[in-house]
């Protein structure tokens, strides 16, 4: 059995290589899509409508963000996002004053229970918000969160 199982997943790759090398198959097409235009933004509208279409949000008191007030090491932030919103489709949270306030974007399946739980990094005192798109309008929420260098305050 473990012989058989070794010639199928020599063939697999071998053919997988093959098809590499003829350049039928790209590691573009194997790889996730990446919105490049939306992580290389430097502000909070340009990442949005890049990633989503549209910078136009609406608050929501429907999304809830779990973050500490107070986070000692902004390398490492515990974010937890959820919604009661209906037909969620995508979660993405971005970090105010980051250079690059987009840090992460979740695609989400209508089955899906909206909710995400990351970690994130905080380059200093700033917002978290969390942008969710929902029957296809934007809805967000916002959290301030203070990072402290050394938990001495800052």
């Amino acid at each position: 059995m473990k012989r058989r199982t070794l010639l199928k997943g020599s063939l697999s790759a071998g053919v997988a290589g093959v098809a590499v090398a003829a350049g039928l198959l790209t590691p573009q097409m194997v790889m996730a899509a990446w919105p490049k235009a939306a992580f290389d933004a430097k502000a909070i509208d340009g990442a949005v409508s890049s990633l989503l279409g549209s910078s136009k949000l609406a608050s929501s008191s429907d999304i809830s963000i779990k973050a500490p007030p107070i986070a000692e090491n902004g390398a490492v932030v515990n974010i937890a996002v959820s919604t009661k919103l209906k037909n969620v489709s995508s979660i993405s949270i971005l970090v105010e004053k980051n250079a690059q306030p987009l840090t992460s974007s979740f695609n989400l399946a209508s089955v899906t229970e909206p909710f995400i739980k990351t970690r994130v990094k905080v380059a200093k005192t700033s917002s978290v918000i969390a942008v969710v798109k929902s029957g296809g309008k934007l809805f967000s929420a916002k959290r301030e969160v203070k990072v402290t260098i050394g938990g001495c305050g800052g």
